[in-house]
């Protein structure tokens, strides 16, 4: 499993990304990507954005995509960016 900072904002979502893909490449036995955001408190859409290329990054790795403690608050804003069906919550 993933996880997010507690801080996730324009300013981290660069070295937050390297950290994810670093995740990504290390998880050699798993069919499906798990990123934990429950951590997560303060953010602004580069969240959104990281999430989005995490999820690609997956994709591309043949893997599934889901993500476990999405506040109410980021998933409004994805809703808002119509892109809340591409977060879907992990199990």
């Amino acid at each position: 499993m993933l996880v997010l900072p507690a801080r996730l904002t324009h300013d981290e979502a660069p070295a937050c990304m390297h950290m994810l893909q670093q995740g990504l490449k290390g998880q050699t036995d798993s069919s499906s990507t798990v990123v934990d955001a429950t951590a997560l408190t303060q953010f602004d859409s580069s969240a959104l954005a990281v999430l989005l290329e995490c999820r690609r990054e997956s994709s591309a790795l043949g893997r599934g995509f889901s993500v476990k403690g999405l506040s109410p608050r980021l998933r409004e804003l994805a809703a808002l960016y119509g892109i809340a069906g591409l977060l879907p919550a992990a199990p």
